[in-house]
């Protein structure tokens, strides 16, 4: 049995940090257009707590069975588990009061645009918050991503500067959470890797169900008791174990 060199450990470590990106990518890609259509059925608050309840539950479970996981938990730094645990939290509940109070899909789309502007503050703070070089083509290249970003998910609608004002006009409240998302994501990818490094490993498994909690609270004192069908169940179920 051959023993794989620094080099080949590197490199295997580099590639399943890209497939995983791209994978990432593929699941998030997913949760504006389903967190909208869960938010249509049962209300946002309820989607959010419905979805976090299903990949709390999921994380939990993995957690309670791996003793090894439980154990890097516990070596978690403070400031980490609590810092970016917050982020993660007010991440989520910005997220789907965002989405699910948008008035009409057009607003959803623009909604999603300020959401998935985290790949490029991700790349932002990666810069400034880890000390990472930056090449002269970091500018435009961000650039054309968000170009990308914007062409795809408008599909030839018709989403104008003018549209886009005026929308955030008449419900700041709504544009404001979405930007705080794409920000705040972005910040919680840098400082997980600042203050935990690779011993980040595991604590997305009680950032989940702590996201549950709080959203179920909310949801109890804020919104009615909705009527569940089998279709915002299996969308629950998909989302949840995207997640």
């Amino acid at each position: 049995m051959g023993i794989l060199s620094n080099a080949e450990v590197t490199t295997r470590d580099s590639a399943l940090a890209s497939a995983g990106g791209f994978l990432a990518i593929l699941l998030w890609s997913a949760t504006i257009a389903v967190a909208r259509s869960i938010s249509e059925q049962v209300g946002p608050l309820t989607a959010g707590a419905a979805v976090c309840c299903v990949s709390g539950a999921l994380a939990v479970v993995r957690l309670a069975l791996s003793g090894q996981r439980r154990r890097r938990i516990r070596r978690l730094p403070l400031k980490y588990v609590l810092g970016c645990g917050a982020l993660f939290v007010a991440y989520m509940l910005a997220l789907y009061l965002a989405v699910g109070l948008a008035d009409g899909r057009q607003q959803v789309l623009e909604v999603g645009l300020l959401n998935y502007l985290w790949p490029a503050t991700t790349i932002l703070f990666t810069v400034l918050l880890l000390k990472k070089k930056a090449g002269l083509l970091l500018l435009p290249a961000t650039l054309m991503a968000l170009c990308g970003v914007f062409l795809v998910l408008t599909q030839g609608e018709d989403v104008s500067w003018h549209s886009f004002t005026r929308n955030v006009a008449t419900k700041p409240a709504v544009y404001a959470l979405a930007l705080y998302a794409g920000v705040s994501w972005g910040l919680y990818s840098a400082l997980t890797r600042r203050w935990a490094g690779r011993q980040a490993q595991g604590a997305v498994h009680i950032f989940l169900p702590a996201t549950a909690v709080v959203l179920v609270v909310l949801c109890l004192l804020l919104e009615d008791g909705p009527e569940w069908t089998v279709r915002a169940a299996g969308e629950t179920a998909f989302l949840g174990l995207a997640t």
